[in-house]
């Protein structure tokens, strides 16, 4: 203890800077492990998911509807009023669905009160959607061979017809199943394998495997001219998520990247339709994107990550970035306790929100207006603001991260006021990312490269076609 003592400075400013010094790392320390708890024990979305509340919505609705099964039992008259307000809610059955119909008659036309003949005056209708299992069927190709019978060597026969899988069995249709039941719903091939097995289909994973690795390669040219058709927009957005690939020389598996390429102008009205374009690579280097995105000129909106600042340093590309992810360290600070900084500068960005959210759907020049009367005010006293609390609070602490954080990309961040066509955040792109993360958590990795660039090419097409409201398959 008296080692310890003789140690000390005996000046007292001294002392009382290292106290301060010790205070700010101890604080930054404590808030390390807050956000390690939130990450690892809390919901780590800002706001609730919409597959999580939809869960929880469809159990709350299910046992409201078995309590109203229950009363209806009892009180005739309720059923009734209830069976009239679903007929009036539940919509119309679409118009290119089949119809088969079936007459429900009634056995004589003899009137039960005079035994005269009964003529008929009218019908009702009603409309059940029903559903028909997935059922299997083969389709037999005969190929007739003709021979003549004064040449003894001329045989004659049609050409087969042309096979996705040249010596398989499927069908196009088939492989199409295959491919949007993996990428588009997430069902691993195993499981695909098992419902087939269902029907008394026995079709081993890997001849599904095999079907999904031929399709991909053959659609290859689609994915190089959607992805050359988004280098021709004059605004992108980028992203990037992580893609396990087993390495089986190492006995685990490596973390490789799929980039994300997406333009949606839907926001302000743009005619080129939306699109994303997905590449896989097998780390994060800055230069991946570079490679990716070359002959690009134009806009990119992107998060903080690095990679994206060399493009733009050797490129004619401007970089907007994303206030989500500024939002983001904020909220997390002020998730975890009393952060008056932090809560403040949410308020603010919030202001900048309600502002978007007015003008959605206008056009570049009015949304440019918008942004210089009512959101330039706001990203004009923000700035200052931020630079005054960061030279009041210890520069090692999370806080003064998430001001420096902002600061360092303050020119990207304000890009938007200038230009209509520019979004607030990076969302769009992010959105194009959830179904990746989904596929992830149920296939748990891909078997190779290649395998992962076979995702990135059919799940190109996939989310390209639910942009537009066009099934995948």
């Amino acid at each position: 203890m008296a080692s310890l003592r003789s140690e000390l400075p005996r000046d007292p400013e001294t002392l009382q800077a290292m106290l301060i010094a010790r205070e700010a790392e101890i604080e930054r320390l404590r808030q390390i492990i807050k956000e390690l708890q939130r990450h690892r024990f809390g919901r780590r979305a800002e706001t609730l998911p919409e597959d999580q509340l939809l869960l929880a919505l469809e159990e709350a609705e299910q046992v409201e509807a078995a309590g109203f099964a229950a009363s209806e039992e009892n009180a005739p008259a309720t059923k009734t009023e209830r069976v009239a307000k679903r007929r009036a809610n539940r919509g119309a059955l679409p118009a290119h669905l089949p119809r088969i119909e079936t007459v429900v008659d009634i056995e004589s036309d003899v009137c039960p009160c005079c035994s005269g003949r009964l003529h008929r005056i009218g019908e009702d209708v009603a409309e059940r959607l029903d559903i028909v299992p997935a059922q299997f069927r083969v389709l037999v190709v005969r190929r007739p061979k003709y021979a003549c019978r004064s040449c003894e060597d001329v045989v004659v026969q049609a050409p087969a017809p042309a096979r996705l899988i040249e010596g398989g069995i499927p069908t196009e249709a088939t492989v199409a199943q295959v491919l949007v039941s993996k990428y588009a719903d997430h069902l691993p091939l195993y499981r695909q394998a098992q419902i087939y097995a269902r029907q008394g289909v026995t079709l081993d994973r890997s001849t599904l495997a095999d079907w999904v690795g031929r399709a991909a390669f053959l659609l290859r040219p689609v994915h190089e001219r959607m992805l050359a058709m988004l280098k021709a927009s004059p605004k992108l957005f980028a992203d990037e998520t992580t893609a396990p690939v087993l390495d089986p020389g190492r006995g685990r598996t490596k973390t490789g990247q799929l980039f994300a390429y997406a333009r949606d102008d839907r926001p302000w009205g743009g005619a080129d339709p939306p699109a994303v374009a997905y590449v896989y690579a097998p780390d994060r280097k800055g230069e991946r994107p570079i490679a990716h995105l070359d002959g690009f000129a134009g806009i990119l909106q992107v998060d903080g990550y690095g990679g994206y600042k060399t493009l733009a340093g050797r490129n004619a590309v401007s970089l907007a970035f994303c206030w989500a992810h500024v939002r983001r360290r904020f909220y997390e600070l002020a998730q975890t306790g009393p952060a008056p900084i932090a809560s403040e500068a949410l308020l603010r960005i919030a202001d900048l929100y309600r502002v978007e959210a007015d003008i959605r759907g206008r056009t570049p020049e009015e949304r440019r207006g918008a942004r210089q009367q009512r959101s330039k005010p706001i990203i004009d006293a923000l700035e200052p603001w931020l630079r005054q609390k960061l030279a009041l609070i210890s520069q090692k602490t999370k806080l003064a991260e998430a001001i420096r954080y902002a600061l360092s990309r303050w020119a990207g961040l304000g890009l938007f006021l200038d230009d209509g066509r520019i979004e607030l955040d990076n969302n769009i792109v992010e959105r194009s990312i959830r179904p990746l993360a989904l596929t992830r958590k149920n296939a748990l990795f891909a078997g190779s490269d290649g395998g992962a660039e076979h995702w990135a090419v059919i799940a190109s097409l996939v989310e390209t076609c639910k942009l537009n409201g066009v099934n995948p398959q």
